[in-house]
């Protein structure tokens, strides 16, 4: 009894319904959390808990993959229709269902309901999109279609709040009810023909009596706007000067707070040795911990604005429009179509694209596109990108207007995606060779972006990036710090000096390692402390600038060395030569876009193919195919003239 009690007081409740249909919108309004939001189908691709106060108590709130119908194709999927049938492979069976209904695709979602409320579980329909609907100039009858159905309707705005407290009061008034089959539906079923005739047939008639419709003016324009958005020349158009104004923007925009940042650090530096004794204690904090650290964090400004950008582009529902111009393009190298959501996730991070790969039904199609994934240009690498470009090409312009440093940024992220172009359309016709499958794109409503979604969209990433400074790059730095200041060395120069410091460094353990791989990547342009730098970057790609700043020794003045672009810029081999030139940057962040350099991505493909031999595989042909593209930019650039 006690035990039966328990369980009415904490009920578990799913959150089911068709992708892109506001599910994890209202998972977040309801239990506070701040689930990642987007406007197009299968952000959702793993089962999330949460709490949710409804009456006096609370309810477990469970928000699930979005599903198109009970008969499961994908790994998505088949978590979904598990705990909505409460299978033996889920560990829970949900006490009630709130099924989430797009009102502005209502036959389409009413499909999965009608398979839903078959099942005894009680369930009440979330209506959600009900703004853009009747902006549409529709209008439906709540009565005739919770009569229809059989069970409660409740309009609901996630964004503004509204219909959150009568949502939980229905859900409270089915708990511990049985649902029934409409008579409608079930006179539809048991009739002649296939049961997906009988449903549809059973929505048409639901719809027809509830609903009037009146969105031929919203239609019409919302047509034209895709003609162009959507065209496959000036679609492409309109998407290359969209990346080309975002990359501009990150650049013009975010110098002021960097440069702020920049003198804070430097000023913490000096802060930190003037009241610290001289010694190894100091050297740490000022060389390792803020020198490293500090060095990534002067690049959150960039990271704020591009995933405002992300964000914006997300919501507004034009990025589905590109994903559908790209589609195109993928289709032809026999890549599934599905493919689209995996590849724009990983522009942020590859870790969520590879996750979303479990949209995908077919295995080697799967695998292709995990394959393909971290050949996106991910966040981590923009730190990267933005020290080689300010370095060597800062302030030049192309036309007189268009920022140099935003056409080399869009070059490099045109180049990963033509990489993974290339690697797909070879892995398809070898070892994951199979037909491609029809697919069919559903292109989300326009609607303007929600500053709250944006908002919280970007504290989330932005919140990532720091704390990976803080842990991730904390250890690393610390490491690499010790391996540059250890063994310490006998020198006949000055203590302090630049001579001597560079003595100690050249004999420290990391000095060792890096001229012990200096053959390999002197055909690249690089030198020994370049490769310390890509030795420890292959944890992480944005520690390359940390273990810049460590061993050019940034972190003590700001104002002396001018920060790590100028030491870089001043940095001489032994003959008085230039150890860095724009060549040898640009062969750089053609390493770091081809390169597999992120051991996190590399535990997550060995999670999602349950196999070690694709992630090394992935390991292996990135790091062959970065060596050869910054092989071949370096020394083509060579023969070419340029220096």
């Amino acid at each position: 009894m006690d035990e039966a009690n328990s369980q009415k007081a904490s009920p578990v409740i799913a959150l089911a319904g068709n992708p892109n249909a506001g599910k994890t919108t209202l998972f977040n309004a309801l239990t506070g959390l701040r689930h990642k939001v987007a406007n197009y189908p299968g952000v959702t691709v793993e089962r999330r808990s949460g709490r949710w106060g409804i009456g006096e108590g609370s309810a477990e709130l469970i928000d699930l993959p979005g599903l198109y119908s009970l008969d499961a194709t994908s790994m998505d999927e088949e978590i979904a229709r598990d705990v909505l049938r409460g299978s033996a492979e889920s560990p829970v069976r949900p006490d009630a269902i709130v099924a989430v209904v797009d009102a502005t695709n209502l036959e389409r979602n009413l499909y999965l309901i009608t398979q839903i409320i078959e099942h005894e579980t009680p369930v009440v329909v979330a209506l959600t999109m009900m703004d853009l609907f009747e902006e549409q100039g529709h209008i439906v009858d709540l009565a005739s279609l919770a009569a229809g159905l059989g069970v409660p309707v409740v309009p609901v705005d996630s964004r503004k709040g509204t219909g959150i407290a009568e949502l939980g009061e229905a859900v409270s008034s089915v708990l511990g009810n049985k649902n029934g089959v409409p008579n409608g539906l079930a006179a539809e079923l048991a009739g002649e023909g296939s049961n997906v005739f009988g449903r549809y047939r059973f929505i048409s008639g639901l719809v027809q009596m509830a609903v009037k419709h009146n969105d031929l003016d919203a239609h019409r324009f919302s047509d034209r706007i895709d003609s162009i958005l959507t065209h496959k020349v000036w679609g492409l158009l309109v998407l290359f000067g969209i990346l080309l104004l975002v990359f501009q923007a990150i650049f013009s925009w975010a110098t002021v707070p960097m440069d702020l940042l920049e003198a804070g650090f430097g000023a913490l530096g000096d802060g930190a040795r003037s009241i610290l004794p001289e010694g190894m204690l100091a050297d740490l904090v000022v060389d390792g911990i803020i020198a490293g650290v500090g060095g990534i964090l002067v690049f959150l400004p960039q990271i704020i604005l591009l995933f405002v950008f992300i964000s914006i582009l997300e919501d507004s529902g034009y990025m589905s429009r590109a994903a559908f111009l790209l589609d195109r393009l993928m289709s032809r190298i026999g890549l599934h179509g599905k493919a689209f959501l995996p590849l724009i996730s990983s522009f942020a991070c590859a870790i969520p694209g590879i996750m979303a790969t479990r949209t995908i039904e077919d295995r080697r199609d799967r695998l292709a596109t995990i394959m393909i994934a971290p050949l996106m240009s991910c966040s981590a690498r923009l730190p990267v990108y933005v020290l080689m470009i300010a370095a060597f090409f800062g302030g030049q312009t192309v036309f007189g207007f268009v920022s140099l440093g935003a056409v080399i940024m869009l070059g490099m992220y045109l180049l990963g995606i033509v990489a993974a172009i290339v690697v797909a359309f070879i892995l398809k016709r070898t070892v994951l060779k199979s037909p491609t499958p029809p697919f069919m794109m559903e292109l989300p409503p326009y609607r303007m972006p929600s500053v709250r979604t944006v908002l919280a969209n970007v504290l989330e990433r932005a919140g990532l990036f720091v704390r990976r400074a803080g842990t991730v790059i904390l250890a690393i730095s610390i490491i690499l710090w010790a391996l540059a200041y250890f063994p310490r060395s006998d020198t006949a120069a000055e203590p302090g000096s630049e001579t001597a410091a560079s003595a100690q460094l050249e004999n420290s353990f990391a000095g060792r390692l890096g001229h012990a791989i200096e053959p390999v990547i002197e055909p690249l342009g690089y030198d020994w402390k370049i490769g310390v730098a890509l030795i420890a970057s292959f944890a992480a790609r944005e520690v390359l600038v940390s273990t810049l700043s460590i061993l050019y020794n940034v972190g003590g003045d700001a104002e002396e060395t001018g920060g790590l672009a100028s030491a870089l810029r001043d940095a001489k081999r032994a003959d008085g030569l230039p150890v860095w030139t724009p060549l040898t940057s640009i062969s750089l962040m053609v390493f770091f876009v081809l390169a597999m350099q992120c051991m996190s991505t590399v535990a997550i493909v060995r999670r999602e193919t349950n196999s070690w031999r694709w992630p090394l595989f992935m390991v292996v042909y990135m790091t062959l195919l970065a060596y050869l593209g910054a092989f071949v930019t370096y020394q083509g650039g060579r023969l070419l003239g340029f220096t």
